[in-house]
């Protein structure tokens, strides 16, 4: 056992000294994830004997892997004389393993480490469906343990839909960022000016890659940012109809998609959007039928158009009301 080393860490992270069946730290970059597990791996092994492999979904050699950021950390934690850093393992005196694995190239030689005690998944956002069904049945041990850290990409990703959206039973998760370091006073000056450069350059970049959010704007996607300031700036809200100001629509015809139709006021100089509508398919009786809030059939006699407005449609009987 190695002699007592003093480390700090931020005090959200204390649950990695407990036990738990996941651990899951995700978010933006500098948040400083795979750095402070690392170091809670390290003091973890050497407190008592682990069997630990690293591994992540893609791992051509071993510079693709956490084996640099282990052995830096064993030197940062003044642990050189407890860790020998060989060329593809990394020991400890008391007989600790760091072993290293890529998932996609080696999945199916996972069974030799069905006695391992924790399995660390790095850059997991990439991670296939494939991948988590082979790996989750390795972890047979009594205890064992699957930390998990990734920087999301897309909210219906496997691993965001598997770990966040449905964590399994008693996993942990911690969602992390740079004000995290910045809190600890860890966060360096150029490391600010990338953050702040970013934010000026985009926001929706900023909260992905910063703020450690989902990307909810597909690149080059139409009005992206419009939509992301909108959000930023608190403008997604409840809005009052105002019976004594006229309703005007606006609309996205669709052939082979969707129609739909947005309804709004002018408000001392504010668009209010108080509602919409969209459906694929339909003829135009279907949408004048939206419009006025009551049924209407619209039908050819003798080379006339004839229409007939019917009864009231109660769950849009408020449209009747409209002052278009």
């Amino acid at each position: 056992m190695a002699e007592a080393v003093q480390a700090e860490f931020h005090e959200k992270l204390a649950f990695l000294f407990e036990p738990a069946p996941y651990k899951i730290l995700y978010g933006g970059r500098y948040g400083l994830k795979s750095w402070a597990v690392a170091r809670a791996l390290l003091l973890l092994a050497a407190r008592s004997p682990l069997r630990i492999l690293c591994t992540r979904e893609f791992q051509a050699s071993l510079s693709d892997s956490v084996h640099q950021l282990l052995c830096d950390q064993i030197v940062n934690l003044g642990l050189e004389s407890f860790y020998e850093a060989q060329e593809t393992v990394i020991k400890g005196a008391n007989g600790s393993t760091f072993s290293f694995s890529g998932l996609r190239q080696k999945i199916d030689s996972l069974k030799s480490f069905e006695g391992a005690d924790i399995f660390w998944v790095e850059e997991a956002q990439v991670v296939s469906k494939r991948s988590w069904e082979k790996l989750i049945p390795t972890l047979r041990k009594d205890g064992a343990e699957l930390w998990i850290t990734f920087n999301p990409e897309f909210e219906d990703d496997e691993t965001y839909q598997r770990y966040i959206n449905n964590a399994p039973s008693g996993a942990v998760l911690c969602q992390m960022s740079y004000k995290d370091a910045e809190e600890m006073g860890w966060l360096s000056e150029r490391a600010r000016q990338d953050i702040a450069d970013c934010r000026k350059r985009s926001l929706a970049d900023y909260d992905w890659i910063y703020g450690g959010n989902c990307r909810n704007w597909t690149e080059g996607a139409i009005y992206a940012e419009e939509m992301q300031r909108t959000i930023e700036e608190g403008r997604i809200c409840e809005v009052p109809f105002d019976p004594n100001l006229p309703v005007f629509t606006a609309w996205d015809l669709g052939r082979t998609d969707s129609t739909c139709i947005w309804w709004y006021q002018m408000v001392m100089g504010e668009i209010h959007v108080i509602e919409s509508y969209g459906q694929n398919g339909g003829g135009v009786a279907k949408y004048a039928s939206q419009i006025i809030g009551r049924e209407v059939t619209i039908d050819i006699v003798q080379d006339n158009v004839v229409v007939k407005i019917g009864e009231v449609m109660p769950e849009i009987a408020h449209r009747v009301k409209y002052r278009y």
